[in-house]
């Protein structure tokens, strides 16, 4: 069966096309995870965002393999007997030898087919397993590490599963294995151990080392090479599952990571360079709103300033319509996620806007799941307090209509004075005290457990935000998912995406980043760094991120102090934009969407399968190489700087000292159906054919003129042609 397939470069442009499909029908695909139908973090996303594209890749010969837990079954997984015969009699012979496994489809897009393996059901087997991995392996499991046991289970279980498969199988089949992450690499190392005929695919999604370190205070990576692995391993009591981590990393056919700066880590701490880059994407269509997605943001936005009104009452002296919302999201590592410079640059922001008497108010929302025992009273009491005023005004309302209608059915104009009786006033007076407040608006919605430790709060109390009427950036720290049946902030967390101006990751240790990335397919501006995924591959594909709403902190070669005054930066001149220059902007960031759309990005998982296939089974199946040109790898395609002057207020200045908001000047400058007519010529979509030379060998990709012609060099990306002229990107 020949694969003849490109190798996964740098960028999207490095796979070619493939005249000739592979045939899948004698091949079975098991991706093996902690997270299958079992939500804990990024992976659970990559999984169910990517199953429908491999679902349809493999139909019936794909399985999902993970651990069965009941909460998430009873509510996702739909459990049936096995359409496999191969499989059936797998499972039979597993659960008729002290086993438990189910058999089931996961209910979302793809429906795909899962195996689900209760690793409780045998864990009366665990030392006999660890003895047998120490024995064989050298690994040894400390008794007391809960999660490093389950991993003991699920890794021996899942090889058992894949061994009795084969075995069961008729013809000699060809099983490919994907692993995702350590918690199930046992599995691929015991599938090597015992020479099972499987080819096998190990990624990982974020080094546990290097997650380690990352949360201590050291120049993580400017210090790669200098660190002595087994030693920071053993220090921090993880060596066995650094073990277990870099045993896969080294068993697997294929390794691979999900972007260039995880994989120049996994090649120092490791030991292993990647094969392939598979950068995570997401099921575009579930966010896709068309030319709607501007109506949601006003939908949404009005939701979040209804809760601001009761958040701050009593202390509404700012104006909704001018603020900014801000927000951070994702777990609450308060130094890898950035936090610590996100409230740095607010404490600044907030000295800036004050300093030049601005009538712009940010409101920072931080999003974090932490440790509390309720909601917070006065947070509580603040929504109670709104909804009474609405309630009176409501009433006032409905009597001062039916007045005002009375009067106008008689031909009379209505006497004011007379529109409202001394109960009214009497009724709106009480609520007007009512609404009185003589403590200020909290900035933490729940009762937290530890409040005298908390990192968020601490910071907040050290720079001086207590959402005082004096300042100009006001917090509020929601320690809590968000959910649609909260009763304080009834919003999932798309619809609070989608209602906010701009996402702020500064983070420092990111292997990928999904919360950018959703706020992109949003159309939501957002700040990423060049040490995270999201942030470099952006880098790398576009030629001036900022124009797009994506900005980039440098915080690799910037010292922290550096970091934090760009990311002031950055929010100062977000807050300066006009809401014109915002809208564009958003325009132009959900017009990026392509590029983060697994239809596209999956093409770097299928060409690590048939590389894993390639080499596990040379006999039948055969990669054939082509030799990519050096400029191609490294740059890719690139989109130029738009057409119209960027929105950012540093870069687009204006005549008159005096500018106003109503100017219609930027009508002349912008048509928005040009411009994303235009974007839509300058990306280089990667099913796109390749510019190849007479030799039939990949020539530099070409960087298209406004007119969607090719450029006459695209060798130098730092300087990119559009319709307004050659323009330095400013990567």
């Amino acid at each position: 069966m020949p694969l003849p397939r490109s190798l996964s470069v740098t960028s999207l442009s490095g796979l070619d096309d493939w005249t000739e499909e592979f045939d899948l029908g004698d091949a079975v695909l098991f991706e093996i995870a902690w997270e299958v139908a079992n939500k804990v973090g990024g992976i659970y996303t990559v999984i169910q965002t990517k199953a429908r594209l491999t679902s349809e890749e493999w139909g019936e010969n794909y399985f999902l393999v993970g651990p069965y837990m009941e909460n998430s079954v009873r509510t996702q997984v739909e459990l049936i007997e096995p359409t496999n015969p191969a499989l059936k009699r797998t499972i039979d012979n597993m659960n008729s030898s002290g086993c438990k496994l189910y058999f089931g489809r996961w209910l979302i897009e793809g429906s795909p087919y899962v195996v689900l393996i209760d690793v409780g059901f045998t864990a009366w087997s665990l030392d006999r397993w660890k003895s047998e991995l120490w024995e064989n392996c050298g690994i040894g499991v400390p008794w007391f590490d809960r999660e490093a046991n389950d991993a003991v289970l699920f890794g021996f279980l899942t090889a058992w599963l894949l061994g009795e498969y084969a075995a069961q199988c008729e013809e000699p089949p060809h099983i490919l294995a994907h692993f995702h992450e350590w918690l199930a690499g046992l599995g691929l190392v015991l599938c090597r151990q015992r020479q099972l005929p499987v080819a096998t695919i190990f990624t990982t999604h974020a080094t546990l080392l290097g997650r380690y370190l990352c949360a201590g205070s050291v120049d993580f990576y400017n210090n790669l090479h200098k660190f002595n692995v087994d030693k920071e391993a053993g220090d921090r009591q993880i060596y066995h599952r650094y073990c277990l981590e870099r045993a896969a990393a080294h068993c697997a056919h294929v390794f691979t990571t999900v972007s260039h700066i995880t994989a120049i880590e996994a090649e120092h701490l490791l030991k292993r360079k990647p094969d392939v880059v598979t950068p995570n994407g997401l099921n575009v269509k579930k966010f896709s709103a068309s030319h709607e997605f501007q109506n949601l943001h006003a939908h949404s936005k009005a939701r979040i300033q209804e809760f601001i009104r009761g958040h701050f009452y009593g202390h509404l002296d700012f104006n909704l319509d001018k603020s900014v919302f801000l927000f951070i999201a994702g777990r609450y590592e308060f130094s890898n996620k950035g936090a610590d410079v996100f409230l740095e640059a607010l404490a600044r922001l907030n000295y800036l806007l004050r300093v030049n008497h601005s009538e712009v108010t940010v409101i920072a929302f931080f999003i974090m799941p932490a440790r509390t025992n309720n909601f917070n009273i006065e947070t509580l009491k603040g929504q109670a307090v709104r909804k009474q005023l609405w309630d009176t005004a409501q009433t006032v309302k409905e009597k001062f209509g039916k007045k005002l209608y009375e009067s106008l059915l008689v031909g009379q104009l209505p006497d004011v004075s007379k529109m409202l009786d001394k109960e009214d006033f009497t009724m709106m007076k009480r609520a007007i005290f009512s609404a009185q407040r003589q403590c200020l608006p909290p900035i933490c919605t729940h009762n937290m457990l530890d409040d005298s430790s908390d990192p968020i709060l601490n910071c907040l109390r050290r720079i001086g935000l207590f959402n005082s009427s004096s300042d100009r950036v006001k917090v509020i720290f929601h320690p809590e998912f968000l959910s649609s049946t909260s009763p304080l902030l009834p919003m999932d967390y798309e619809e609070f995406v989608r209602g906010c101006h701009l996402g702020v990751f500064p983070s420092y240790y990111e292997p990928w980043g999904y919360t950018p990335a959703e706020c992109t397919v949003m159309g939501i501006p957002s700040v990423s760094t060049n040490l995270s995924g999201f942030g470099c591959f952006m880098e790398e594909h576009i030629a001036d991120p900022s124009a797009y709403g994506v900005y980039i902190l440098d915080r690799r070669y910037r010292s922290v102090d550096e970091s934090c005054s760009q990311l002031t930066s950055f929010l100062l001149q977000f807050c300066q934009q006009s809401r014109r220059q915002r809208i564009i902007q958003r325009n132009r960031t959900e017009r990026l969407s392509d590029l983060l759309d697994w239809r596209y990005l999956g093409r770097y998982y299928i060409s690590a399968r048939h590389m894993a296939l390639a080499k596990a089974f040379p006999d039948v199946c055969v990669l054939v190489r082509l030799h990519t040109c050096t400029r191609v790898m490294h740059f890719g395609f690139r989109y130029p700087r738009p057409a119209s002057v960027p929105p950012s207020p540093a870069l687009s200045r204006h005549s008159s000292p005096h500018h106003s908001d109503d100017n219609d000047d930027d009508d002349e400058r912008y048509n928005e159906d040009l411009e994303a007519e235009k974007d839509r010529l300058n990306i280089r979509q990667p099913h796109s054919p390749q510019y190849r030379d007479k030799s039939g060998l990949p020539d530099a990709i070409p960087v298209s003129d406004g007119d969607g012609t090719p450029a006459s060099s695209a060798s130098t990306p730092s300087s990119v042609s559009s319709p307004a002229g050659s323009v330095s990107s400013e990567k």
